[in-house]
């Protein structure tokens, strides 16, 4: 069971208002837009739920996990190999700039011993710290995750916040989903079969005109 404290812990930390940074990052969506494989809601709805369920969302669930178990020493070794699966430049800067952000304000306000983790890894690492529920700290990671990639559709297509909203209503049963599959396995079930959004972040390290910087 959780506690009002443990919640508001959470809430604070996933918050858009915690200062990681996630505002200036698309994780590819930018170059799918530009390309026109993403225009509108509906196409929207079929990137997240295949990033969320063959991407970085089960991905970085089994790592926050990993970290979340792991002893002190054997944190760096899945903060390791969550650097080595990011599948482009961009997309390690990303996790990297964010988890090192967290970490930094983490470190500062709750007197943590952490640094210099990528950002699924830090998170799962300072929860654990906390004494944090598992579950939970995964269920609103990846709906945080989930509701930036919108917010930063709403930058790039023409969907105003209902739309937005509902949208990330709609990934809810998803979420769960990944976080019980994630609760269920570990390391050994990595995998990524989100090919499609891995090349749009390539290509977005060449884009010529952007707004976000993956």
């Amino acid at each position: 069971m959780h506690t009002d404290a443990q919640v508001i812990t959470l809430s604070q930390w996933l918050s858009p208002g915690y200062p990681v940074g996630a505002f200036a990052y698309s994780h590819g969506l930018e170059a799918l837009v530009e390309t026109g494989a993403v225009t509108d809601a509906d196409s929207l709805q079929d990137w997240l739920i295949d990033v969320l369920r063959y991407g970085a969302g089960l991905s970085d669930a089994l790592f926050l996990l990993a970290a979340y178990h792991a002893d002190a020493q054997d944190v760096g070794g899945v903060d390791a190999l969550c650097r080595a699966f990011a599948p482009s430049k961009e997309r390690l800067q990303e996790t990297d700039l964010q988890g090192a952000a967290f970490c930094v304000v983490t470190a500062a306000v709750w007197a943590q011993q952490i640094a210099g983790l990528t950002y699924p890894v830090a998170v799962g690492r300072a929860a654990s710290l906390e004494g944090l529920p598992p579950a939970l700290t995964t269920r609103l990671y990846l709906q945080a995750f989930a509701s930036n990639l919108v917010a930063a559709a709403q930058r790039l297509l023409p969907i105003g916040q209902t739309e937005g909203q509902r949208l990330i209503h709609g990934l809810a049963r998803l979420v769960s989903e990944i976080t019980d599959q994630a609760l269920n396995g570990s390391l050994d079930d990595l995998s990524g079969t989100a090919f499609l959004a891995d090349i749009a972040s390539m290509k977005h390290e060449t884009q010529y005109s952007r707004i976000f910087r993956t």
